[in-house]
């Protein structure tokens, strides 16, 4: 019975400390929390939102070639291609990297789940530049793998 026990509670901590791993640091959160803003922010059009978490001078390349330069470019560009390109968008946090303790880049997984059933699937790396005590996305480079439409 103790064996058994004993057992269990390594098998419990193993897995805890496996999921801690994996789960963001008290410093990346506020980044991860960003990324979920924006990702809701799309999803609902939400251009309040989206004022609050992109920088004026936002820049973004997006899968086809195009740049949107400046906020209300990249907004616009935004709510186009939400309302021509529907789906339920995922941002899927991979990997942040702090280059300061105001300057961050965050790569993520980047997945549009159309209606017909298929994924898109891309990747996103953002740039985050924090403004006074706040997080905000200052660049957008959204690619295609080769051999995706």
């Amino acid at each position: 019975m103790k064996s058994i026990l004993f057992k269990s509670l390594i098998l419990l901590f193993t897995a805890a400390c496996t999921y801690a791993q994996d789960s963001p640091s008290k410093k990346e959160k506020p980044l991860y929390t960003l990324i979920d803003q924006y990702a809701q922010a799309r999803e609902v059009k939400d251009t309040i939102l989206l004022n609050k978490i992109l920088t004026e001078d936002i820049d973004q390349l997006v899968s086809t070639g195009e740049w949107r330069r400046g906020y209300k470019t990249a907004k616009e560009g935004m709510l186009r291609s939400s309302a021509t390109n529907p789906g339920d968008r995922v941002l899927t946090v991979e990997h942040t990297r702090f280059l300061n303790d105001k300057t961050a880049i965050i790569d993520a997984r980047y997945e549009i789940r159309n209606s017909d059933g298929s994924i898109r699937k891309m990747w996103s790396t953002f740039i985050a530049i924090k403004e006074q005590k706040t997080w905000k996305i200052s660049a957008i480079r959204n690619m295609l793998p080769r051999g995706q439409n």
